[in-house]
């Protein structure tokens, strides 16, 4: 009989708190929406204790999600529980992940704590944690590195203690695949109490491991494999939720084990994370990598086109790549559009649905037909945060005997406008320093990437930034047949998610 393995996905922790990965709470619930519906056994959605503003984003999944578990991220101490605790009233399935680092290098060095104390600390969040939520979790941080024998009897402890789940982390992705599968392999048999928990690991990718390894763990017992959509994280990053789920998927008659996620929904959920972080999947990327799929050879294609089994071991089907069955262009009606936008995992409101609608009529009388690659980003762009400053118009003056020179106008959500021209490198230059005049502030611009959506002169340019702050980041992004005015909306993107931020999400 098959086995089945809790999915665990921590993209919005995480994967979110990697450099340039950060989400606004809009951004967050988009993802979460889609992680429910991929069939995730649980759902990290952030770690309370550490902002405001991780509180209120984990408050809000929790009221929202109702088909999976929600968990909180907490340290070892009562203030860490007490927060996960309140964002996590209104969860359906609530769950309380308490960790606290186990190797001898993080007790030294970091925490300062001996082994004796550690094991006395993570015994005492537990019990606390378990006064306010059945579900609780105890993750050893770095236990590969740790004393085996010290990671049994903190796991006992934790077991006896209360904790349902117990997670052993290769945190700074060091094991190599058999190692750490015979390891978890005499944790679990030898860990007194076993039999009550579940047995999880959560494997970084430091040597390119993390899935080798986390699939090592399940053929050695592992019965919750913590992983985020893309891989992302932190360093190198993660182990790849679609990379585990296929990889069980195809090869069952191996495995013996499966999931419950909906592979149908797995490229959504990729282009929607990397929509929302502006992190882009490498084209050579297993299962969802633009290349995953494509034959160039011509013996490859000859065999693909006779049968697609000769090189392909799953389908794009399969994961969820849309067929194109029909173009979508100006003569398309409300009805055609909102089939597509199902089609491609994007499910939308009634007031939505009319955004999108005036956005795809106005873009396909730019261009004949519109790709799927452009609805995803028209949608994407319905999930901003509210605009404290809105672009009324703009121009760019530039020539090699002329320089830069920029003109733009906006309006504040108080009804205010302001226009500026300013000089500038480039016109990018100087109507990204005008926007800084006209807000007061300037933010260092630590990313600027502009590239086509689709082939053709006609194609939509999408444009992402990265802004910095006072040690904070936003990200922001926009599409546009003027590549100029996707760099204008792009910024305006990360300059109101940076004041609505700014102002305790008030705008």
């Amino acid at each position: 009989m098959s086995r089945n393995i809790i999915v665990f996905d921590t993209t919005l922790r995480d994967g979110e708190q990697a450099p340039g990965c950060g989400m606004n709470v809009r951004e967050k619930l988009e993802v979460a929406k889609k992680l429910e519906k991929l069939g995730v056994d649980v759902i990290e959605a952030g770690f309370p204790a550490s902002s405001s503003g991780d509180l209120d984003s984990v408050k809000a999944i929790a009221g929202m999600v109702k088909n999976c578990t929600v968990a909180g991220l907490c340290r070892c101490g009562e203030a860490d529980v007490d927060a996960a605790r309140e964002a996590l009233t209104h969860a359906e399935s609530p769950r309380l992940h308490v960790f606290l680092a186990t190797s001898p290098i993080h007790l030294e060095y970091k925490l300062k704590m001996t082994p004796e104390a550690a094991l006395e600390q993570a015994v005492a969040a537990v019990k606390y944690a378990k006064k306010f939520c059945n579900d609780v979790e105890f993750s050893a941080e770095d236990a590969f590195r740790s004393d085996p024998d010290f990671v049994r009897a903190i796991f006992g402890a934790v077991i006896e203690a209360g904790a349902l789940t117990v997670n052993f982390p290769d945190t700074v992705g060091y094991a190599l695949p058999g190692e750490f599968g015979e390891r978890v392999r005499s944790i679990r048999e030898r860990t007194p109490g076993m039999e009550k928990a579940r047995f999880s690991v959560h494997c970084h990718n430091d040597l390119g491991l993390a899935v080798a390894n986390s699939i090592a763990a399940i053929q050695n017992g592992a019965d919750q494999v913590e992983c985020t959509i893309n891989g992302i994280g932190e360093r190198a990053g993660n182990a790849s939720l679609e990379e585990i789920v296929m990889a069980l998927r195809v090869r069952k008659d191996f495995f013996g084990a499966e999931t419950r996620i909906d592979a149908t929904q797995i490229y959504a959920a990729s282009r929607l994370v990397s929509q929302v972080t502006g992190v882009k999947v490498q084209p050579n990327k297993a299962v969802v990598g633009e290349n995953a799929f494509a034959h160039e050879a011509g013996i490859h294609q000859h065999g693909v086109l006779a049968n697609p089994a000769t090189y392909e071991i799953m389908t794009p089907e399969s994961i969820g790549i849309p067929k194109n069955r029909m173009v979508l262009g100006k003569h398309s009606g409300k009805h055609a559009l909102a089939d597509r936008l199902a089609d491609l995992g994007l499910s939308v409101d009634t007031e939505t649905l009319e955004k999108v609608f005036v956005a795809f009529k106005d873009l396909s009388d730019k261009k004949k037909a519109v790709s799927d690659r452009d609805l995803e980003a028209l949608a994407m762009d319905t999930i901003q945060i509210p605009e404290t400053w809105k672009l009324d118009h703009w121009a760019v003056n530039t020539g090699s005997a002329l320089g830069a020179s920029g003109t733009i106008r906006l309006v504040h959500k108080d009804g205010s406008a302001r226009k500026l021209v300013t000089l500038g490198d480039g016109p990018i230059d100087a109507i990204f320093l005008a926007i800084n005049h006209i807000i007061g502030k300037s933010p260092e611009l630590e990313l600027y990437e502009i590239g086509a959506i689709t082939g053709g002169s006609a194609s939509q340019g999408e444009t992402m930034v990265k802004i910095a702050l006072n040690g904070r980041r936003w990200n922001g992004r926009a599409v546009s047949t003027d590549v100029v005015e996707s760099s204008i909306k792009a910024y305006l993107a990360a300059i109101n998610a940076m004041e609505w931020d700014l102002a305790g999400g008030r705008g």
